[in-house]
């Protein structure tokens, strides 16, 4: 299925405004766009996702820096562990089906929406 330059623009932008406003979370925005909206099947729209946060999330460090500095000290220690996270859960990607993927997001998207909630 070909996706529309229009719906695939106001995804990425959607993806774009979530991230950059709260630093996270335009994965979670994207995935159900690229997969409900867009007709992605659902494997490809979560590695499609992981594909578009990296540049926009170095456009949000790029606007962010411009209107101060960022706490790069502050920062490091947690890139070892998330470097190792994502290492591991590229790996993984390949062994775990759509549906664990999709229930996996919701209880994110669940477990922080409770959490600014309360």
């Amino acid at each position: 299925m070909e996706v529309s330059k229009g719906r695939a623009a106001l995804s990425g932008a959607a993806a774009g405004l979530v991230n950059g406003l709260l630093g996270a979370g335009g994965g979670m925005v994207l995935v159900p766009l690229l997969t409900r909206w867009c007709g992605l099947e659902d494997k490809h729209a979560f590695a499609t996702a992981i594909s578009i946060i990296l540049p926009l999330s170095l456009v949000s460090i790029v606007v962010h820096a411009l209107a101060g500095p960022l706490p790069l000290a502050e920062a490091a220690p947690y890139l070892a562990g998330g470097l190792a996270g994502g290492l591991l859960g590229g790996l993984l990607f390949r062994r775990v089906s759509a549906n664990f993927l999709h229930k996996l997001l919701g209880v994110f998207i669940l477990w922080g929406g409770v959490r600014l909630l309360l």
